[in-house]
């Protein structure tokens, strides 16, 4: 019985010793599948996102960051996304531009670069509608302003009036009706193709000669020919005669077609032109 007691505890102890030894093994073993598993998957190179430029004009840009190169045994720089903001808004021009608006100043579309634009937005459109330049107000309708095009007819103009002569000086006025008057003539005229003459500037050529008839209230329009013909009177006086007439009746015929009112003034053929209709 003894010697029974004295074999089992050197047994006990042996297969307590190699259990001990098993679980040493199998921790073991399994440190070491979790270190390849690491090391495996960091040495693995990652998928780098292509660019795309769905989400911004300038698209997803890639940039290397700082030192990477030196921490990169081989010199590549790694490709980082890199955040885009959204693309702001498009504001509304400050600015005058073209507009398509209805009978109560609405806008209806716009803005645009030109009349032409403009016009032939509501032609494809079939919008009725006109084209207005100017400014855009909170309420959705057009504060007018000269256009481009405006503002050099405005400046041709003025070169045309300043040629009237000297008896208009103490006529014209914001405030005269007879100074609306002789704009409205001569925009008229250029618009025609007929220059005024400078008498004010003294010049040979000819062109219409706008007269202010203060008893009347109108304005006497005649033809001049040019230094040549009409004081040189290269051609005879009856060819100046001839083309003096002709002229003035030309004028005369221009400016009815254009709305206003015209009379006959005179034996030399000049006419008046009392009112716009």
């Amino acid at each position: 019985m003894v010697v029974g007691s004295m074999l089992v505890w050197p047994v006990v102890t042996l297969v307590g010793f190699l259990s001990c030894i098993a679980v040493v093994v199998a921790l073991g073993a399994t440190s070491t599948a979790r270190y390849e598993f690491a090391r495996n998957a960091a040495q693995q190179p990652r998928p780098v996102v292509a660019p795309r430029a769905d989400n911004h004009p300038a698209g997803r840009r890639a940039a290397t960051r700082p030192g990477a190169a030196a921490a990169d045994g081989q010199g590549q720089g790694q490709a980082i996304a890199v955040a885009v903001r959204p693309a702001p808004a498009p504001q509304a021009p400050t600015g005058p531009a073209w507009w398509l608006v209805d009978d109560a100043a609405q806008v209806l579309a716009g803005p645009f670069d030109d009349q032409v634009d403009a016009e032939w937005a509501a032609l494809a459109g079939e919008l009725a509608a006109i084209a207005v330049h100017g400014v855009r107000r909170a309420d959705a309708t057009i504060a007018p302003r000269p256009s481009p095009v405006d503002r050099s007819w405005l400046a041709e103009l003025g070169d045309q009036l300043d040629r009237l002569p000297e008896d208009w000086d103490a006529l014209l006025s914001d405030t005269d009706p007879l100074t609306t008057l002789v704009v409205e003539v001569a925009a008229a005229l250029v618009e025609a193709g007929l220059p005024l003459h400078d008498a004010a500037g003294g010049r040979p050529a000819g062109g219409v000669c706008l007269v202010p008839d203060v008893a009347s209230g109108g304005v006497l329009v005649g033809w001049r020919t040019h230094d040549r013909m009409s004081v040189q009177g290269v051609r005879g006086t009856a060819a100046d005669a001839a083309v003096q007439q002709l002229m003035n009746d030309a004028v005369a015929c221009t400016l009815a077609q254009l709305g206003f009112v015209v009379q006959t003034f005179g034996e030399v053929g000049c006419s008046l032109v009392t009112a716009l209709r």
